[in-house]
């Protein structure tokens, strides 16, 4: 539903289920700092509502364009009318933008949403980088073809790991990466971890699993080795135990505002043709704290 009067711009994010996403607070944010005369909404679509949805926001001269969220990063594909690179790489859209002409472009921005806070990190050398990354979603998608373009070995885990060993195929293809059972995490390991100074190791939930009204994820810190960067891609809750754990082992940690906000600045810039005003990330954070 376009809750924008008429001859407003306006986005929107869609998905089922919706009504917990942040990124109307987020998008509402930067438009209000930067004085934009434009809307940023949330909108319920279910998945056999997808294609009228589209149909309806193509003849609307006011609609910018969405981020998409699940369930239907993938199945938009084949209803747009043209991917940018990286969104076909990935296989995978969470913006669709709304071309002058009527056209639907679609685009992904996780990738780089969620390589933000680690830039600072990539543009050092190092001796090995691995990452284990636990999930097979939409989102994972973006994040093993980011890591892969890095230089990241990369072990993929997920419930099906014959679904894990086709992502990695597809996306980072090569003989050093691995798929995994996801249960292979839960059991306790004495493997001998490389830790040498000048390694980067990540561990990545790149999986629904911790976030509210989901299964926990069943981790055994045996299993990440020593200065780990642990990133979990949950918002909601922000403190999941993954990353309490992590911090009260003395690990650095990633948060899931990180790749959200780093996302939107990127799907904000495509939506309303300005940066976003960076400089307020922290005052962004205690309002999405709320």
């Amino acid at each position: 539903m376009n809750l924008s009067p008429p001859g407003t711009r306006f986005a929107e994010v869609i998905g089922d289920p919706i009504a917990q996403s942040k990124s109307p607070a987020i998008h509402t944010f930067w438009l209000e700092k930067l004085g934009i005369a434009a809307r940023y909404d949330r909108c319920l679509v279910l998945s056999h509502e997808l294609a009228d949805y589209l149909a309806r926001r193509r003849t609307n001269d006011d609609w910018r364009g969405c981020n998409v969220t699940m369930p239907h990063k993938q199945t938009i594909i084949p209803m747009l009318d043209r991917l940018d690179p990286l969104a076909t790489r990935i296989g995978a859209v969470n913006t669709v933008i709304g071309e002058a002409d009527g056209t639907l472009s679609g685009f992904n921005t996780d990738a780089l949403g969620f390589l933000e806070p680690l830039r600072e990190r990539l543009g050092k050398p190092h001796l090995f980088r691995m990452a284990r990354v636990l999930g097979t979603g939409g989102a994972a998608r973006a994040i093993v073809a980011a890591l892969a373009a890095e230089g990241f070995v990369i072990v993929l885990a997920g419930r099906d790991p014959e679904k894990a060993r086709a992502l990695l195929e597809e996306l980072a293809p090569g003989p050093d990466h691995h798929a995994v059972d996801i249960r292979h995490f839960a059991e306790p390991t004495d493997f001998a971890f490389d830790d040498r100074a000048g390694c980067l190791d990540l561990v990545v939930n790149a999986s629904p699993l911790g976030m509210t009204g989901q299964p926990s994820l069943d981790l055994d810190f045996s299993h990440v080795p020593p200065a780990s960067v642990v990133y979990d891609i949950v918002t909601s809750p922000l403190e999941t135990p993954l990353l309490r754990q992590a911090r009260d082992s003395g690990l650095e940690t990633v948060d899931g505002l990180s790749m959200l906000i780093g996302q939107a600045a990127v799907a904000f810039e495509l939506f309303f043709g300005q940066s976003p005003p960076r400089d307020s990330d922290a005052e962004l954070r205690e309002i999405l704290l709320k």
